[in-house]
């Protein structure tokens, strides 16, 4: 689905059936689709078109892959006990992807992850034993050698004891937006969530002072 706001109306429109958990590149030219893409028309989004082998494997569970303005992908994996990896763009050639570090890949729930456009940070959620409730929404900055920083937990003013998941900045950094599903009920269903935003300036209050 697709909601866009024309003469103060938001207008909704069809974009296609579901595939991943679709979220726009950096230049808004390119709509993942986890292992699969759609680009821009003229007239509106083309096909559904495949990543190549090196990410549309049967033995990867890809659910949403991020981009950031290079072409760096980092994207989740369910069916590898939920990873994060990351592929590199390098003098041009995409590099084959890589795990992340274990202080990244741990948890219950490790999944949906967010790459800022900079490459500055990247925002998951992962289900751990210092968390709030069941997924909670952590963070990593990127170090000065290229390494990934500590996970932080984004804090009580955004994880509740519920589930909050898939994080997603908007392009002019503005704006957090996110998934947030309440605590389970006594017979283990969990009632249904809705998106939540906030400013993205709790970013910064997060970033370890160097």
């Amino acid at each position: 689905m697709r909601f866009k706001l024309e003469n103060n109306q938001w207008q909704e429109s069809v974009i296609g059936p579901r595939i991943g958990r679709p979220i726009l590149s950096p230049d808004g030219n390119t709509l993942h689709l986890g292992n699969k893409y759609r680009e821009r028309t003229a007239d509106g989004w083309s096909e559904v078109k495949s990543l190549g082998p090196m990410f549309d494997r049967e033995d990867w569970g890809i659910m949403r892959l991020s981009a950031a303005a290079d072409g760096t992908y980092i994207f989740d994996d369910y069916k590898s006990n939920d990873v994060l990896r990351i592929s590199e763009v390098k003098n041009g050639q995409r590099q084959a992807p890589r795990l992340l570090a274990d202080h990244i890949n741990s948890g219950k729930w490790t999944a949906h992850p967010f790459i800022a456009p900079d490459e500055s940070y990247i925002i998951w959620d992962s289900e751990k034993e210092q968390g709030f409730g069941d997924t909670d929404l952590y963070i990593s900055f990127r170090q000065p050698d290229g390494a990934w920083g500590s996970a932080i937990n984004l804090g009580d003013s955004i994880n509740t004891d519920g589930t909050e998941a898939s994080g997603y900045v908007s392009p002019d950094g503005k704006y957090l937006f996110f998934n947030r599903k309440p605590v389970r009920d006594t017979d283990g269903t969990q009632p249904e969530g809705d998106i939540y935003w906030v400013d993205a300036k709790i970013i910064e209050t997060l970033k370890p002072k160097q």
